[in-house]
């Protein structure tokens, strides 16, 4: 009787009332949690939310992470992937179950990012998007180049310095976080913001850019590793020059980008080439072009004075030319005069076999033809005489033009030593008896002695070299 009695003294609760007793105990013990375990299950419903197990060697613990603070976390969780998840442990009534509601998540060690780096790396060159064939060649003096990092750190202030003693260029920096939340978001906004500037805007389009940051631990250099920002800098219709951290540090950018440089100063090297270098190369480039012509120019002139030694006189060719005419206007002479004989000596033997009545009829028509052939003969003759006469008066006028009288006439002199022409004032000793031809007439003279190229000719002034001030442009 007094053991039904003690039985029927223990408290009597529901199901929701146990449940939420258990709730509250949960959640005020375990407020503020951080559990370290491997993401199994991953999956993320239609609502927004992410739904997990993190399980260890020994136990597993259901995970939920509520789509509200999904856009806030630095990791995005999968399966495999250890992290540590801060939040608070609370219950699931329905299904009995204890959950850990996440409100942040950060990667279990560096082996842990080693291994999601190494991953996503493959993941994104099976896509193709580290192919040599997509990237693009640096321009070998841009004139705008965009900077995207950080506009308060050291990074800025060696790429403008290195920039200045280089080659001044128009530089624009779009000022970016470049680690923590909201970076790789920032650095990906401004690699696509530059390629969607026009390039006849107010702000001009750049035609390279630089995407650089100082070094740093791995979680440091962490956002240039987030497929965002590795899918901006593949598909970036601008030439991208990676300098993320040192020598030494390798984040997924580089793989995308169409340059990687060392450091952030390697990339303001790369970008520009040396200002005195390339003025060095023209001067040098400036004498070969000018020695190349010199040679070019003499060369030619001794191809056309050879040319010149092997043409006849002019005046010999209008002799000729002349000689024929007479030829030709003799001929013609002798040609009309025997058809006319001819056409006399007919017309006779006609009229002496012909009675009067047929002689003066013949007669008349023997006129007519010799009317005719004596007008088509003059015709002709009239023409041939115009042709040649027509070529002789062009071939006077090219002796004219190449004979050296026209050039004695412009102020020019012949001067002759034995009648042999001195082209060379060294070829002229003292005392030599000169006759000097000018256009009017002879002049003789006896030389004084060789006095050297003329005084009045004076070496050309040497170009001016620029000055230290204005060796270097503007940079902004």
């Amino acid at each position: 009787m007094s053991e039904q009695t003690s039985l029927h003294n223990i408290p009597e609760y529901t199901v929701s009332e146990v449940s939420a007793a258990l709730k509250r105990t949960v959640e005020e013990t375990f407020d503020r949690v951080r559990v370290r375990g491997e993401v199994s299950g991953f999956k993320r419903a239609a609502s927004g939310h992410l739904y997990m197990s993190l399980k260890d060697e020994n136990a597993v613990m259901d995970a939920v992470c509520w789509r509200g603070t999904t856009r806030s976390l630095s990791v995005a969780p999968e399966d495999g992937l250890e992290i540590i998840a801060t939040g608070r442990l609370t219950t699931y009534a329905a299904r009995s179950k204890y959950q850990i509601i996440i409100e942040s998540i950060e990667l279990a060690g560096e082996g842990a990012l080693l291994k999601l780096l190494e991953e996503r790396r493959k993941k994104l060159a099976a896509e193709g998007l580290f192919d040599e064939e997509r990237k693009c060649s640096i321009p070998f003096l841009p004139d705008v180049i965009g900077v995207v990092t950080s506009p308060s750190g050291a990074v800025i202030r060696d790429i403008l310095h290195r920039l200045r003693d280089r080659f001044p260029r128009h530089v624009l920096v779009w000022p970016v976080l470049v680690q923590g939340d909201g970076a790789a978001e920032q650095v990906s906004a401004a690699i696509q913001g530059f390629n969607n500037l026009s390039r006849d805007g107010v702000v001009p389009r750049p035609d390279v850019v630089i995407v650089a940051r100082g070094g740093g631990s791995i979680e440091d250099l962490w956002a240039f590793n987030e497929e965002l920002v590795v899918r901006a800098a593949a598909t970036s219709s601008i030439p991208v020059i990676s300098a993320v951290g040192h020598e030494t540090d390798t984040t997924l950018i580089d793989f995308a980008s169409d340059v990687r440089a060392p450091t952030p100063t390697a990339a303001a090297e790369m970008a520009v080439p040396v200002r005195s270098d390339l003025y060095d190369t023209v001067q040098s480039q400036q004498v070969r072009l000018s020695r190349a012509a010199h040679r070019l120019f003499r060369g030619h002139r001794v191809h056309l004075e050879g040319l010149q030694r092997g043409l006849r006189s002019p005046r010999e060719v209008l002799q000729f030319a002349i000689q024929r005419l007479d030829d030709t206007v003799e001929r013609m002479s002798r040609s009309w005069r025997q058809r006319r004989e001819d056409a006399r000596r007919s017309l006779f033997d006609a009229h002496r076999r012909l009675d009067r009545r047929h002689v003066e009829r013949f007669a008349l028509e023997a006129r007519q033809t010799l009317g005719r052939l004596v007008q088509g003969l003059h015709r002709e003759s009239t023409r041939r005489v115009d042709e040649q006469r027509t070529r002789l008066q062009g071939l006077d006028r090219l002796l004219g033009s190449l004979s050296y009288q026209s050039v004695l006439e412009r102020g020019y002199a012949v001067v002759r030593n034995e009648g042999a022409v001195v082209s060379r004032a060294k070829s002229v000793g003292t005392g030599m008896l000169l006759d000097i031809e000018f256009a009017d007439g002879h002049v003789e003279a006896a030389a004084s002695g060789f006095a050297g190229p003329s005084r009045s000719s004076k070496p050309s002034a040497p170009a001016r070299k620029p000055s230290k001030d204005d060796k270097q442009g503007r940079l902004l």
